[in-house]
């Protein structure tokens, strides 16, 4: 893997983190966003899952 590769993917990672920290903070004032953001993470979390896989091939 090349440097370039390994830094988007150490942007990636921060990046996410960030939105999770800001989504875990959303839900901690609004408890009733709870689900419909689990809901929307499950699905983004299973978009990426195929992803990762076409990619890998």
């Amino acid at each position: 893997m090349s440097t370039l590769a390994l830094l988007v993917v150490l942007l990636l990672v921060l990046v996410g983190l960030l939105t999770f920290g800001g989504l875990a903070c959303l839900v901690h004032q609004h408890p009733t966003w709870g689900a419909p953001i689990g809901i929307a993470l499950a699905g983004v979390t299973l978009m990426v899952t195929l992803v990762t896989t076409i990619v890998t091939r």
